[in-house]
C-alpha cells in the first residue's frame, strides 16, 4: 500500500520540530521515515570557510532538492535510501550517510518544503507551522548558540541579511499551499490532534485498499 506523505513547513524557529516530535510520538517512530530538508544543503567544501559562513542558506538554491525528491520517490516505491548528513558548524556535507527505510508514513520537513512544487505534489497532508517573528528569532538565537556554536552577533547578522528577507520572499507565501496552518506550533494540541486523526484515517484507508 502507498505511504502517507506529510510535509511540515514554517519559518525558522516556528516550532516545526515540536510538531514533528508530537506526530512521531503518537504514530510511532517505527512507522515513520523522515526526510529533513536541512540534510540536503549543497556541499560547500570548495569555498573558504569565510565564504561558507556568509552563504545564503535560506534561498531554495542552497538545497539539493532534486536529490531529496529522488529519495522521496524511492521511499514511496518501497526502497531504502541513504540520506546525506550535514555539518552545520563547518557548512559542509559529511562523508557519512543515514540509512532511511521505507515506512507507512513519510514526513518531509523544512522551512522551504512547501515552496517546492515537486515536493508539494507528492504530499497527502501539507502543514505550515506558524509563530510570531520575535518568537521565531528568540528560538533561532537559542538553537544556533547551543547547537551550532555561533555568536549572537553572527546570528543576528545572518537573520537580517538572509533569514528575514528569504522568509518574506519564499516561506511566508508558501503558507497558501498548506492544508492546515498550525499557530503556536507544538503547543496547539487541538490542531495536532486533528492532524493525527487525518493521518490515521489515511493509513486506515490505505490498509483497506491493500487488503
Amino acid at each position: 500500500m502507498p505511504p502517507v506523505v506529510i510535509g511540515i513547513a514554517g519559518g525558522s524557529g516556528s516550532g516545526k520540530s515540536t510538531v514533528l516530535r508530537r506526530i512521531v510520538e503518537s504514530i510511532g517512530p517505527g512507522r515513520i521515515a523522515l526526510l529533513d530538508h536541512d540534510a540536503y544543503y549543497r556541499d560547500l567544501k570548495a569555498l573558504p570557510f569565510e565564504e561558507r559562513a556568509r552563504f545564503n542558506f535560506d534561498h531554495p538554491d542552497a538545497l539539493e532538492t532534486d536529490l531529496m525528491r529522488r529519495h522521496l520517490d524511492e521511499l514511496i516505491a518501497g526502497r531504502a535510501i541513504d540520506k546525506p548528513v550535514y555539518d552545520f558548524k563547518r557548512h559542509v556535507r559529511t562523508d557519512r550517510t543515514q540509512r532511511v527505510e521505507p515506512r507507512p508514513v513519510i514526513i518531509i520537513e523544512g522551512i522551504l518544503v512547501l515552496a517546492e512544487p515537486l515536493l508539494v505534489e507528492r504530499m497527502d497532508i501539507k502543514l505550515f507551522v506558524d509563530a510570531e517573528a520575535d518568537v521565531r528569532l528568540m528560538r533561532r538565537i537559542r538553537r544556533d548558540m547551543q547547537e551550532r556554536g555561533r555568536s549572537i552577533e553572527a546570528i543576528l547578522e545572518q537573520y537580517e541579511r538572509t533569514v528575514r528577507p528569504m522568509h518574506i520572499e519564499f516561506v511566508e507565501p508558501a503558507k497558501r499551499r498548506a492544508d492546515v496552518i498550525i499557530p503556536r506550533g507544538g503547543h496547539n494540541r487541538v490542531a495536532i490532534e486533528m492532524v493525527l486523526s487525518r493521518i490515521e484515517a489515511l493509513l486506515g484507508a490505505a490498509a483497506q485498499a491493500g487488503a
